[in-house]
């Protein structure tokens, strides 16, 4: 049964006074989750950690990555009102919502990232405008549009995940109710951070939630986000790229053996992929063939846009693959995460994205998009591609397994007490394996001395041999395959 709201309860901020706030203990579902945020895998030539740059397994480039202890540490997103204390258990000083276990490291960390602070607020006669910002001089052309999304007047909060250049952002929103007849009874602002890897976005969550109310009950004291801007600045390379320094693969130690996930995970609170697949059901293995095919996918959904930024990046792991050598040819299928129509003209050059919207305009510009996702009814006015709208008998069968996985993980943590494994890993390797069967027999059959694919391969791979074909075909063409198809007619085979 397909959940029909397009809510996420797990995901939804708590409006709670702070008073009435209490130290929560773990779940079991949270502390499986020990290793969020931490994923990296080796490639060729080195260990990958991070999308943002390279989405292909076969393209190695620098790790960015990877551990503080706040990553066995996940908090649930209580929302604006969360622990404000001032100091740690151990009596660190601390700014609000960011503790000072969040900047240890186990190895070697990922830091230095943030390289601008934010705070954009709605003015009643100019509309979105950044109000300040440091370093003063850093460009910041679109962000009060990137981190206040259109509509978000008719909601109390709301978080956002963005693209800005080389650069990705976090931007906290939050509402308030005032008597000021020039402030038309709201005061509405967004306080953001753009980073070169959203990776450890999550990482200040808290913090930014915590200053956005901040910032609309004493607006311009901005002290702590100076503060904290000056601790976490970035330091970047000379060349200007946007790349962070990598960090020696020897480094990494063990914990490159226990997460061999393509890329590293953004989805705190624990619970994202569960509501992924709890949204969209069967129709995941719709969306797992469009993703895989590279193509050009945009959601729809109206404020809060927080969700479904998080959809964004579970459609991106729908097609992860960990084959080295596999996928140099296709295009970086990145996530752009919230848009709005001043993307227009940088969409227009995309090969391959995924991303999600509040404005409705965009469902009428379908040279931007293959794949148009509306709540959960997902379309392409793209004739070449409807037929991969239909399930099949194979993609239930898929989409049966998972829920299977999903069971007996669900059935282990709560009678075993299994706090080893959890969701998210679950499903990231679902699809990572059924993508590497995939790839690996085409790769087999292609070096074979007979480059025949016959029904029996397409049937090993967990494809439909007919209703599948299609879809076979063009992935043999996007990714540079080259085998024969035998399938339908096997006097007349196809050549890929």
């Amino acid at each position: 049964m397909v959940e029909q709201s397009d809510r996420a309860p797990l995901l939804d901020w708590e409006e709670v006074p702070p008073a009435e706030l209490a130290p929560a203990a773990p779940s079991p579902e949270t502390e499986g989750s020990g290793h969020s945020g931490l994923s990296s895998y080796p490639t060729e030539g080195g260990v990958r950690a991070d999308i943002s740059q390279n989405a292909s397994p076969a393209r190695p480039n620098s790790v960015t990555a990877v551990s503080g202890e706040s990553a066995h540490s996940p908090q649930k997103h209580s929302g604006p009102g969360g622990d404000a204390s001032g100091t740690d258990k151990e009596g660190d000083c601390v700014f609000h919502g960011l503790t000072v276990r969040d900047r240890r490291i186990t190895g070697w960390e990922e830091k230095d990232q943030i390289v601008a602070v934010f705070v954009v607020t709605f003015d009643t006669r100019s509309g979105n405008m950044i109000e300040w910002c440091l370093p003063q001089d850093v460009n910041l052309e679109g962000v009060e549009f990137k981190s206040m999304a259109s509509g978000s007047h008719r909601i109390s909060s709301d978080f956002i995940y963005f693209r800005k250049g080389c650069y990705f952002g976090l931007a906290c929103f939050a509402n308030m109710p005032v008597e000021s007849e020039l402030e038309r009874g709201a005061r509405m602002k967004s306080v953001g951070i753009l980073s070169p890897s959203y990776t450890l976005l999550y990482r200040y969550m808290h913090f930014l939630e915590n200053q956005v109310r901040h910032q609309l009950q004493c607006p311009g004291q901005y002290s702590p986000l100076e503060a904290f801007y000056e601790d976490k600045k970035a330091v970047l390379p000379l060349g200007g790229n946007g790349l962070v320094t990598a960090c020696p693969t020897s480094a990494l130690g063990p914990i490159v053996n226990r997460c061999m996930h393509p890329e590293m995970k953004i989805t705190h609170p624990a619970g994202c992929m569960s509501q992924f697949i709890r949204f969209f059901g069967e129709q995941i293995m719709v969306l797992w063939k469009f993703a895989l095919l590279r193509k050009r996918i945009l959601i729809f959904s109206p404020p809060p846009v927080g969700v479904v930024c998080y959809r964004v990046y579970c459609c991106c792991c729908l097609a992860n693959v960990s084959i080295p050598g596999m996928g140099i040819s296709v295009p970086e299928f990145r996530p752009f995460f919230y848009i709005n129509v001043a993307d227009i003209s940088a969409l227009e050059t995309e090969m391959s994205y995924v991303a999600c919207t509040t404005e409705k305009i965009f469902e009428e510009k379908k040279e931007l998009y293959d794949v148009y996702i509306d709540n959960q009814n997902v379309k392409t006015h793209r004739e070449s591609l409807q037929p991969l709208l239909r399930l099949n008998s194979a993609d239930r069968e898929k989409y049966r397994k998972l829920c299977e996985q999903r069971q007996l993980l669900l059935y282990s943590q709560e009678v075993d007490g299994d706090c080893a494994s959890n969701e998210e890993d679950l499903f990231i390797l679902f699809f990572m394996e059924q993508n590497n069967r995939i790839f690996q027999t085409l790769s087999e059959v292609a070096g074979s001395a007979d480059p025949t694919l016959s029904a029996e391969h397409v049937r090993a791979m967990g494809l439909d041999p007919q209703s599948d074909r299609g879809f076979l075909v063009d992935l043999l063409e996007i990714y540079g395959i080259d085998v024969m198809l035998v399938i339908d007619n096997p006097c007349c085979p196809s050549h890929s």
